[in-house]
Parts: C-alpha cells; structure tokens; sequence
C-alpha cells in the first residue's frame, strides 16, 4: 500500500478526531452559556435550596437577563451572603419573588417541595422533655403530606422554633396546636396515646446520638 496515502489517511482521521473533540467542547460550552450550569444550585443557608438553571431556562424558555441582573448576581453565593435570601423577602417580590408571585408562577409560599429538601434525618427535640422524634418522611412520602399542611399556623418555617416556644407541651397538643391539629384521634391517632411512637427517653437519645449515658451524673460530681 503506499506510504503517502497511509499518512494521508492518517492526518485525515487525526483532524476528524480533532474536530470532533472541538466540536463537544463547543457544544459543552454553548450549554452552559444558553441554559446555565447542569448541576443545581445548592443554598445552605437559611435553609437547604435546591435551584435548577434548566428547569427555566431549557424547559421554560428564559434568557440568563432574566434573572441576571437586578435579581441575582452573576455570582455563585452572592444571594445568601447578602443576607437578605429569606421567605420574607421572596414574598415582598425580591429574588425569586420577582416571578415566584401566584401569577407569572406559582406562589413562593407553595409547592414547596419544588426547592425545599424534605429532611432525611430525624427532628431531635430534647426540651421540655429528652427526647422527642419526629420524622418527616413518615408524613410526606407515606401520607402524602404537603409542607404547609403543618408550616403554617402549625409548626413555623425554623428548625427549633417550637421547641424554643414556652408552650410547646403536651397541654398545647391536647388543645389542638402543633402535633395536636392532626392528631386529635380522629385524623391520625390523639396525642396521648402511641407515646413510645415519638418518645424515645433519654436512653434512646443515648444509643441515637452515641452519647455517654453517664455524662449527666459525671458533670454533676
């Protein structure tokens, strides 16, 4: 076979090679450009948020000005780092507020789980008694619960919140706050029956938290 057409082949393949690889990274870059980053946004603070660029920009159809300009930096982190990325703000039209309206989109304080996580782990609470779980799953994935079936005049958007209030009981569940709106035993089972369902005691506080079970006794001596 001659050698000049073997090198000549082999160039040809080289440069398809060569455009082939220029032509994905071309690609690559014309995505991130048009529809931004693939991978979501994660806010860490105040709470967990989880943002999807594609969602808007590949499905909806928005344009990077958008959002990118008088509502958000062209700058990871900037928004919580102001200080200002808060429920709050979004309903008073800020950030994602601006479109998050019940108009232009749904409502920033609806569908909810659209950018909230619901929590993996257990809500631990150790006050007024030690200890008390609480699961979030348990309600959504099996009963099909929505946040604001309980964060609204149940349960505030904060972790800790009701376990910092004065009248976080068991009188107030008896009265149909916090837990106590569902169950009443009508709903889901009352609130002063199935204890071992949320109390755990401090023994399984202990064995969940890997805690020194005589660190209360050594700290008192």
């Amino acid at each position: 076979m001659n050698k000049n057409f073997v090198s000549a082949v082999g160039v040809t393949m080289l440069a398809g090679t060569f455009l082939l690889v220029s032509h994905a990274t071309a690609t690559e870059e014309y995505d991130v450009k048009a529809f931004g980053p693939k991978s979501p946004i994660v806010w860490q603070k105040p709470v967990k948020v989880v943002f999807e660029h594609r969602v808007h920009t590949d499905d909806i159809g928005l344009e990077c000005g958008a959002c990118h300009g008088e509502l958000f930096a062209m700058q990871r982190g900037v928004a919580p780092r102001t200080g200002k990325l808060s429920m709050a703000s979004l309903a008073e039209g800020q950030f994602c507020g601006a479109c998050h309206d019940g108009e232009t989109a749904f409502a920033s304080d609806t569908n909810c789980i659209a950018c909230h996580v619901v929590p993996e782990d257990p809500i631990v609470w150790t006050k007024p008694v030690k200890a008390v779980v609480f699961y979030h799953q348990v309600h959504t994935e099996e009963y099909g619960l929505d946040c604001d079936s309980c964060h609204n005049d149940a349960f505030a958007m904060k972790k800790g919140a009701a376990e910092n209030s004065s009248n976080f009981t068991m009188k107030a569940l008896y009265d149909g706050q916090y837990c106590g709106k569902c169950h009443d035993g009508e709903t889901a089972f009352a609130s002063n029956t199935l204890c071992n369902t949320c109390h755990i005691g401090v023994k399984g506080y202990n064995r969940m938290t890997g805690a020194d079970p005589h660190a209360d006794e050594q700290s008192g001596h």
